[in-house]
């Protein structure tokens, strides 16, 4: 049994125990500090449930604060017309019964604001992990991009260096030729 049905019950059993007003048996004097006390608190239990979704759907306030209001008053409404029921046993026990039933409808119409906002949340964070996700992607390709530019450009280093050094030891070679006999031929013309 929640916390609101139990006030509901506190504040049955109060009205039962209230005396009738002198030369009435339909009409009976009522404490309003009692009453009062007992409707803020009745007011004051809303389901722990939607004080989490508040705090993590910021903007699904609205949505949970007119789902208060129209619950604020459609119990207003049910106290209203169980006052105007308390008459006799019979309309009071269907004051009771309506006002329990309006109560239940204000809860019900509050779950299922507090579901649609869950749901819009969990969509709003699947579309965020997508969009993560498709960013992600697109510096992945960047990057594989640029490694490739990168190797390319490396490759082309690598072989021009190649082929310098490829056209270094060809001169070399040359030059390694033309030594030897260049020192012939000046030792030939020193022995003349």
């Amino acid at each position: 049994m929640s916390r609101i049905e139990q006030l509901i019950g506190e504040i049955e059993e109060y009205i039962d125990s209230c005396k009738f007003q002198p030369l009435s048996n339909s009409k009976i004097i009522v404490n309003k500090e009692e009453m009062e006390e007992l409707l803020v608190e009745l007011r004051l239990r809303v389901p722990e449930e939607i004080k989490k979704y508040q705090k993590i759907i910021s903007q699904q306030d609205a949505i949970l604060a007119d789902a208060k209001s129209q619950a604020e008053t459609l119990i207003t409404e049910a106290k209203v017309q169980t006052e105007e029921m308390l008459s006799d046993n019979e309309i009071m026990q269907q004051a009771y019964a309506k006002a329990n039933a309006l109560v239940q409808d204000a809860q019900n119409q509050a779950d299922i604001i507090v579901n649609n906002a869950v749901a819009d949340a969990d969509q709003i964070r699947g579309n965020a992990i997508r969009y993560t996700d498709e960013m992600l992607a697109s510096l992945e390709t960047i990057i594989s991009r640029s490694l490739d530019t990168a190797t390319g450009h490396l490759n082309e280093l690598k072989s021009s260096l190649t082929d310098s050094r490829s056209i270094v030891q060809s001169n070399r070679d040359a030059l390694a030729k033309a030594l030897p006999q260049a020192d012939t031929v000046a030792q030939q013309e020193s022995v003349e």
